[in-house]
């Protein structure tokens, strides 16, 4: 499962940029955030359906496009989404909960209960949590073969440490699978029932569970991979496999009663709680959760995303205003982009809307002038054109100085110089959301 957001603070400032197309004022939030939802919809095709609310209010709450392609059949309020790595925290909520009523301990070795697995000694529960054990990414691959559980996990134990466990941290998806199997190994329930009876059915989430390749589940939307401007279907995905880290499917309605409820102790102590929204490293990886990422708006934040072969989910709660905002796609729509614009809006900052982006020819002599570091962000001239971070994300003129890249309209750069005439900032827009990032000291 590929990561979705950069989790390294990019050291920006928020700037307030007047132009024709941002919205001020926000007397009416409601409207600005359909508005820029239906944007969303005709410029870049979003699919999906999103919710956000405040202090238990609705703001927005809407469907769009299809949920099936073949059969021209609509997304409704109440469909069902594989949510991809949004799972990690129901996983993490069950971990805590057999860790509340003394069944395991965070400082519990993987050892206990897979010896034969690499290292299994040096691992403990809470690195697993944390993206500090040092085990790999994996499980594309595996995740779309035949191959039966216990070849799996033969499989996986055959992969790499990325480093010594606990020495850093990296996102792992093997982790949160490894946390499922122990899920079962102690609780002695299949990873989807403990998860329907001591969470879901607790917090009255009737609309989700945890997908399989035999039972049918009403309306739940197919997924989509945008490939050469077409969408396909995605590929075959083996849910006896594909667990811990993914396979939670739901409703944005049910996910607005998971936020309801980590606000009280149905599910989860205040003390497993803290656990749980305590940020462990430097990229603020909680159990389940990013804590406060860069992307927050200056809030305090707790959100994940997911990706995975046409699902895109984005689940964001802003607990100190009392805002959530989730976006569900099965299309490949950035959801994550948008749940930030839509955050943006709620928050009641200025934004611009989604536009239809044109390449136009330029001098690109200029070039020059624009490349080196600004921030985190590297602008590289490779030939006759200009690309960002590396030569695989081009970016395309749309005037002499406004740029954006040719995998997502919604991110552009546009570069700005001093009185001088030395171009040593860029504007970075994201989802609608302006930042500016000065050009690195050589």
């Amino acid at each position: 499962m590929k990561k979705i957001r950069k989790t390294a603070k990019l050291g920006i400032a928020l700037i307030l940029i007047l132009l024709p197309t941002i919205i001020f004022g926000q007397k009416n939030i409601s409207t600005n955030l359909a508005k820029y939802m239906q944007a969303q919809v005709e410029i870049n095709n979003f699919s999906g359906t999103v919710i956000v609310t405040k202090n238990g209010s609705i703001l927005l709450k809407k469907a769009y496009g299809l949920a099936d392609y073949e059969w021209n059949i609509k997304n409704t309020i109440d469909t069902k989404y594989q949510l991809a790595s949004v799972t990690k925290q129901f996983t993490a909520a069950a971990i805590l909960q057999l860790v509340e009523k003394g069944k395991l301990s965070l400082n519990d070795k993987l050892s206990q209960f897979f010896p034969d697995y690499p290292k299994a000694d040096s691992v403990t529960i809470h690195m697993l949590l944390s993206h500090s054990s040092g085990l790999a990414m994996g499980f594309k691959e595996i995740a779309t073969s035949s191959m039966s559980a216990d070849s799996a996990y033969n499989e996986i134990k055959k992969m790499p440490y990325e480093f010594s466990p606990g020495t850093k941290t990296a996102y792992s998806n093997i982790g949160y699978y490894l946390l499922a199997k122990i899920i079962e190994k102690v609780s002695g329930e299949k990873y989807a029932d403990y998860l329907n009876k001591h969470i879901f059915e607790k917090v009255g989430m009737k609309n989700s569970g945890v997908i399989t390749n035999e039972i049918l589940i009403p309306k739940k939307a197919k997924n989509y991979i945008l490939e050469d401007n077409k969408y396909t279907n995605n590929p075959y995905i083996n849910w006896k496999i594909n667990i811990g880290h993914d396979g939670v499917y739901s409703t944005v309605e049910d996910l607005a009663l998971w936020d309801k409820a980590l606000y009280g102790t149905t599910i989860l102590s205040e003390k497993m709680k803290k656990l749980m929204f305590t940020p462990y490293s430097k990229e603020n990886w909680g159990y389940g959760f990013i804590i406060n990422p860069f992307y927050n708006h200056g809030h305090q934040l707790i959100s994940h995303d997911g990706g995975f072969f046409g699902a895109m989910t984005s689940l964001n709660r802003f607990t100190d205003d009392s805002l959530f905002v989730t976006v569900l796609s099965n299309n490949e729509s950035f959801s994550y982009i948008i749940a930030y614009g839509l955050s943006a809006i709620a928050l009641q900052m200025p934004i611009e809307l989604p536009y239809k982006h044109y390449q136009t020819k330029i001098d690109n002599s200029i070039y020059d002038k624009y490349i080196g570091k600004y921030g985190e962000i590297e602008i590289i001239k490779i030939g006759e054109k200009l690309y960002y971070n590396n030569s695989e994300t081009e970016l395309l003129p749309e005037s002499q100085t406004k740029f954006f890249k040719a995998n997502n309209n919604d991110r552009t750069i546009e570069l700005i110089k001093d009185k001088s005439g030395i171009y040593n900032s860029i504007i970075l827009t994201k989802g609608g959301v302006k930042e500016i990032v000065m050009k690195n000291k050589q």
